[in-house]
């Protein structure tokens, strides 16, 4: 290590022009990486959606109808006009309404009322559409032209449309809120004003970098490219904290600013890389997802860590050299309070503490793993058009979702039984296919080929079902599971289902397993990172449970408010927590084992409280900053869901890491001591 910082420090300016420049050629990359806000295709290749979409796109030119647009106070033949007008916009796949059900040349009152209503009620029309992947924002623009202030649209393509459209200005609403906050923070654990802008500065370019990097990958998911920058800020900002507290102490024992940093780059390697290993293996079981948002984020972050581990230990000690000045120039006299006594009353709280932490440790474990989930994109805020307009549709029309099954053609006979046969099942209102909206007498090759194409490719038959209930919940992939049943009874493995209650179905499944794959992955490594950096069994072990308490009792809030969780926000956040803020312990730890060789346990805990506390809940506080911005600045749900997460984790961490950890810590004391390699504790005579 000596060698290399030495030749850090020699070639200082170098360091820092390579870096600068990377980071500028990065700032460029990075708008040449596109955004993916599609959750299908990131569903994997085995998955039922998937392989009905890739027979879909190959066999049929009209796709899945995704999105719903509502006109109000309008006359059919006024809605006809707007259905071709509708049909015209580029971009727009397929338009179904009550003209592909009923025969609008015969008189309404002699339809059925249920099919009609679920198209035409009250005046209102309610037109089902598909839009092409990636054409979402310009679709939906055109039709708000077209329909007006009036008019609703509620789906998929409205959702995606609305993220993209925020997504930059969000992105930019953070971080005009977050780095005010982060800089406050930061002066207020420094004595110089300058000291913050270095920590930002380092951290700052490995953020750009990664963001540039993006590029050889070619895109990222929305998921991605909303919480990943923000994260590899607020996890990797230690680091840069523990090398320049470090610099500053050995400049007070040398007076040469290069072997104080030498020196401060040698003592802070093993700490800051235990810091950045325990982050890395957490983020590196995101990688295992079978559900690639996942693995796309874990991708990104294990990356970013990586790069702010780079910068702190090569950019960031010849950038100070450089401008040290600046640091002694901004001196101010120090904010930071006196702790001491704190760890005199937090240690006679360690009975009540462990007490109420094992009372509540089963029941939160229950609890979140019993929480009301969300797949998709979760509910978009009423203050936004696109969740008000939801909820028109959904009070003019009820709730629609179609399901498109795709059988193998040829045999009519068999797909009039099949149709039947979902006409009857419940919560389906309609079944939009050849031989009931044609017939069956007429043979599909007397048709215009626009009429014929809508229910036939050459080896398939497309059926639309469309049911009342939304697109998830214990009803609509109780509907899923029925319609895929009823399918297999009649064309086994060769019949196949699409639509957003069966993309979700899919998440559903494929996210269930995933959970399992990553929370085992994410505790075995970092437990295996604890274990190398500690030499003992028992210390990982009191880690990891200080640390998955407070994971366990965040993600069962939602439980005991009867508050549904965004899905990939809760998994995401499971490991994520836990490998962001196992960090505060190990600084707590790392600090009490020191204090231990000279003094018993209690006294080395009650100094070591003391002295980190202070420490820790800067780092605690920003990344609880950072959650709580980003919740508060997303419309995106997932989004939203993982910033409440992690600002409410990292408080709860810190909390335990205070009152819990230290009461774990001369609990067992003895056992930890009989369980660690050359402890050297301090024995009392």
């Amino acid at each position: 290590m000596s060698n290399i910082a030495a030749r850090i420090i020699k070639h200082k300016k170098a360091v820092v022009i390579a870096f600068v420049t990377i980071a500028v050629i990065s700032s460029v990359a990075q708008f040449f990486v596109s955004v993916n806000y599609n959750m299908v295709d990131y569903l994997p290749e085995d998955a039922e959606s998937t392989q009905a979409m890739a027979i879909m796109e190959e066999e049929f030119t009209g796709s899945v109808p995704d999105t719903r647009v509502m006109l109000t106070d309008v006359s059919i033949p006024e809605a006809l006009e707007y259905k071709e007008k509708l049909s015209a916009i580029d971009g727009v796949s397929d338009v179904i309404w009550l003209d592909d059900v009923v025969d609008l040349k015969t008189p309404l009152e002699m339809a059925d009322d249920d099919t009609v209503e679920n198209y035409y009620k009250d005046g209102n029309a309610l037109l089902s559409i598909s839009v092409n992947s990636g054409d979402e924002v310009k679709v939906t623009d055109a039709i708000y032209n077209l329909i007006g202030e009036d008019g609703a649209i509620a789906g998929e393509a409205i959702n995606t449309a609305s993220s993209q459209k925020m997504a930059g200005q969000e992105s930019m609403n953070a971080a005009l809120l977050l780095v005010p906050m982060i800089i406050l923070i930061l002066v207020i654990s420094t004595t110089s004003w300058a000291e913050p802008l270095f920590f930002l500065t380092a951290i700052g370019v490995s953020v750009l970098i990664n963001l540039g990097t993006n590029i050889f990958i070619g895109e990222v998911s929305f998921v991605t490219q909303s919480v990943a920058p923000i994260l590899q800020l607020a996890v990797s900002l230690d680091y840069a904290v523990f090398l320049l507290h470090s610099f500053s102490d050995f400049r007070k024992t040398t007076d040469s600013p290069e072997e104080a940093m030498q020196l401060a780059m040698k003592k802070s390697f093993p700490a800051i890389t235990a810091s950045a290993a325990t982050t890395f293996f957490g983020f590196i079981a995101l990688t295992f997802m079978k559900f690639e948002i996942g693995s796309d984020l874990g991708l990104n972050l294990v990356k970013g860590i990586l790069l702010s581990f780079i910068s702190v230990m090569v950019f960031l000690p010849a950038l100070t050299l450089l401008f040290y000045k600046w640091m002694d120039k901004t001196k101010h006299k120090s904010f930071v309070p006196d702790f001491t006594g704190f760890g005199k009353k937090v240690i006679k709280l360690k009975v009540p503490s462990l007490l109420f932490v094992f009372a509540i440790l089963v029941p939160a474990f229950l609890a979140q793993s019993n929480t009301a989930f969300t797949y998709g994109f979760g509910e978009m805020p009423e203050n936004t058009r696109s969740g008000s307009d939801a909820v028109s549709v959904e009070e003019a029309f009820g709730e629609t979702t179609p399901i498109v099954l795709l059988v193998p053609k040829g045999d009519m006979a068999k797909e009039k039984e099949l149709v039947e046969n979902l006409e009857g099942l419940d919560y389906v209102t309609s079944v939009i296919a050849y031989v009931n909206m044609v017939g069956e007498a007429i043979p599909p090759e007397y048709l215009d080929e626009s009429v014929r194409d809508e229910f036939y490719s050459e080896n398939y038959s497309r059926i639309v079902i469309n049911t009342n209930r939304g697109t998830e919940g214990d009803i609509p992939f109780s509907i899923v599971e029925k319609v895929e049943h009823l399918a297999a009874d009649y064309y086994g493995d060769q019949a196949h289902t699409l639509g957003e209650s069966v993309t979700l179905y899919d998440i559903k499944n494929t996210v269930s397993k995933d959970n399992i794959v990553v929370n085992v992955l994410t505790v075995v490594t970092i437990a295996l990172v604890l274990l190398i950096t500690f030499k003992s069994i028992s210390m990982p072990v009191v880690l990891l449970l200080t640390i998955q308490s407070s994971v366990w009792i965040n993600l069962s809030i939602p439980y005991f408010t009867d508050t549904p969780l965004v899905f990939v926000g809760y998994l995401i956040i499971s490991t994520v927590q836990l490998a962001a803020t196992v960090d505060y312990g190990i600084l707590f730890t790392e600090s009490y084992q020191h204090c231990r060789k000279e003094m018993p346990a209690r006294k080395a805990t009650v100094k070591t409280l003391d002295e980190k506390t202070f420490s820790i809940s800067i780092s605690a506080a920003i990344l609880s900053s950072v959650g709580f911005i980003l919740w508060i600045t997303s419309s995106n749900p997932i989004v939203g869901a993982i910033g409440l997460l992690m600002g409410r984790g990292a408080l709860l961490a810190f909390v335990m890491v205070v009152l819990f950890l230290p009461a774990m810590l001369v609990v067992f004391d003895k056992a930890i001591k009989k369980t660690t390699y050359k402890t050297n504790y301090y024995e009392e005579k």
